[in-house]
């Protein structure tokens, strides 16, 4: 089995059992106002990571409340751990990372991407100062490699490095070691020789001197050198019929994103210090900031699909699944760029 997959087993065991079976998301975050609002369940991934800063300041400012929705935020240890629970239909939609939707369409399910919140994957891959293995990385057996959950973009990011690097993937470890502190602690204590993870954390490892980075992916400079392309990131994305059968919540959702996309173009430290929940900080407010503008660059401005960031995705998947030919992904249902022309009229973008 390729350790990118979800099992059938899984999504079987997902659509016979509650939420509780994924266990219980770390934050379930609610925003609704008195009337006949929309009820909307979104899953995400470690929505304290600057990957997911778009969710957050719509939720946080009201954006949604504003559009007529009821959004409950579900927030999991990690990106697979969040497509789970749209596949279970525990979540109505999900923000996560656009290769997600590519390559669940190479198995069959029908997602779309509805808006674009980076233009970039937002994540590096770091060695621990102290743990690294000192020989021939290729040659090294037993490798540990740290990521937020399992099937999720990080490993993803992690498995093209290391399959780039000459290093097979069916001699590494990959760790699920969530978000925040689990993962600094993992990365201490030697749990794991490397880590795969998105800003603040890895700025913060950084400047601390207890890491030294494999791959970076939060510049714009840094994604085109690792996949040839614009590569999109973090977007907000729906199974087909839920589009289809929902198009007043698929707009609405689509609008309160875009909103906050644009209130983050100009948006000043102080602005973005009253909107982020204290503990998003991780206890280090200047390094927060500092990773902040290192990924401002990688903010979509407006929630479009960048024009050639399907064809760089499919490329990127066929890297790891070169079975899966570009020609069996269709690019026209893996995205639509409609709702987000409609709220950048809307917004004036």
């Amino acid at each position: 089995m390729s350790p990118l997959s979800v099992t059938r087993r899984q999504l079987g065991r997902l659509g016979m059992v509650s939420a509780a079976a994924l266990g219980m998301p770390a934050l379930l975050r609610a925003q609704s106002r008195p009337g006949a609002a929309m009820p909307v369940r979104i899953a995400v991934g470690g929505q304290a990571g600057l990957y997911y800063l778009p969710l957050t300041v719509a939720l946080e400012l009201g954006f949604f409340r504003d559009e007529g929705l009821d959004v409950r935020v579900m927030d999991y240890p990690g990106g697979g751990l969040a497509l789970l629970a749209l596949h279970g239909r525990v979540a109505d939609v999900c923000c996560g990372a656009f290769e997600h939707v590519v390559r669940q369409q190479l198995r069959g399910v029908a997602y779309r991407s509805l808006a674009v919140l980076g233009r970039a994957p937002q994540l590096a891959l770091v060695a621990s100062a102290r743990h690294w293995p000192l020989k021939d990385i290729a040659g090294f057996r037993g490798l540990r490699v740290g990521v937020t959950a399992l099937d999720s973009s990080t490993q993803f990011l992690a498995s093209l490095w290391l399959n780039q690097s000459g290093v097979p993937l069916d001699a590494v470890r990959f760790v699920g070691v969530g978000s925040g502190m689990e993962a600094l602690t993992a990365l201490r204590q030697g749990r794991v020789h490397a880590l795969c993870h998105s800003d603040p954390l890895i700025t913060m490892l950084e400047q601390r001197g207890e890491v030294r980075l494999l791959a970076d992916t939060r510049t714009l400079k840094g994604t085109v050198e690792m996949f040839g392309g614009a590569m999109p990131g973090a977007c907000l994305y729906a199974p087909q019929d839920y589009v289809q059968n929902h198009s007043a919540e698929v707009q609405a959702l689509v609008n309160a994103l875009v909103h906050a996309l644009k209130w983050l173009q100009t948006a000043s430290p102080t602005d973005l210090a009253r909107v982020v929940p204290p503990s998003y900080l991780l206890g280090d407010r200047a390094r927060y900031m500092a990773a902040f503008y290192k990924v401002r660059e990688t903010l979509s401005p407006d929630g479009l699909m960048p024009e050639d960031g399907p064809v760089t995705a499919i490329r990127a998947v066929a890297r790891l699944q070169p079975e899966s030919a570009a020609a069996r992904v269709a690019l026209d249902k893996t995205f639509s760029n409609d709702w987000v022309r409609k709220a950048k009229q809307k917004f004036q973008l």
